[in-house]
C-alpha cells in the first residue's frame, strides 16, 4: 500500500514531514456533536488511530479528531450533495443479510441501518452501518460508540434455508448411515 508524504506544522511551529494515508482516500463528511462538519478523506482500512481519526481535509490539511467529539462518519460518494441520508428509516423489512439496527443518539436523532452478523468485522470504538437506502449520496456510516445512547437490534436477518428433499430411496446407504 503506497503512502504519501504531507507537510505538517506540529505544536512547537516546525514544519515536519509525515508519511500517511494510503493512496486511495475514502470521501467522509465527518458530522461532530457541536453540529459543525468537515469534508475530507480518510484511509480505507485503518481510519481510527488511538481514539482519534485521522481526515486529510479538502485544503491538503491533516486534521486529528477525537472519537467522542464526533457524532458520525459519512462515507459518501460526492461532497456537494447531502451528507444525511434522506431516509433514515427503512420503509419495509430489509432484503441483505445482517443485523437490522436502530441508533439513537444521545440528541434524540434515529437512524437505521444495516450491520454485518459477524462479531469479527465489529471495532471497539463503533459500529459501521449501511444506510436504508443505498442509492443516495451516504454508502456507509461508521458511528462512534460514544455518540450513541442506545442500539436496537429490530432484526436477524439470514440467509434463506433450503427445506430437505425426500431422501432418494435408490442410494445405497454407506457406513451404516
Amino acid at each position: 500500500m503506497a503512502t504519501r508524504t504531507y507537510n505538517i506544522r506540529g505544536k512547537s511551529g516546525k514544519i515536519t514531514q509525515k508519511a500517511i494515508m494510503s493512496s486511495t482516500h475514502k470521501k467522509v463528511v465527518v458530522r461532530k456533536l457541536d453540529r459543525d462538519s468537515l469534508n475530507g478523506y480518510v484511509a480505507p482500512a485503518n481510519f481510527i488511530n488511538e481514539g482519534k481519526l485521522e481526515v486529510l481535509n479538502t485544503s491538503g490539511n491533516v486534521v486529528s479528531i477525537d472519537l467522542k467529539d464526533i457524532k458520525g462518519i459519512y462515507f459518501v460518494r460526492e461532497f456537494g450533495d447531502s451528507d444525511s441520508p434522506a431516509r433514515k428509516t427503512f420503509t419495509t423489512r430489509p432484503r441483505t443479510e445482517g443485523l437490522w439496527v436502530r441508533l439513537k443518539f444521545k440528541d434524540n436523532e434515529i437512524i437505521e441501518g444495516m450491520m454485518p452478523n459477524d462479531l469479527g468485522l465489529t471495532m471497539a470504538e463503533g459500529f459501521l452501518i449501511n444506510p436504508p437506502d443505498l442509492r443516495s449520496n451516504t454508502q456507509r456510516i461508521f458511528v462512534p460508540r460514544t455518540s450513541v445512547e442506545s442500539l436496537t437490534v429490530l432484526a436477524v436477518i439470514g440467509a434463506t434455508r433450503r427445506h430437505k428433499t425426500a431422501q432418494d430411496t435408490r442410494q445405497v446407504s454407506m457406513f451404516g448411515e
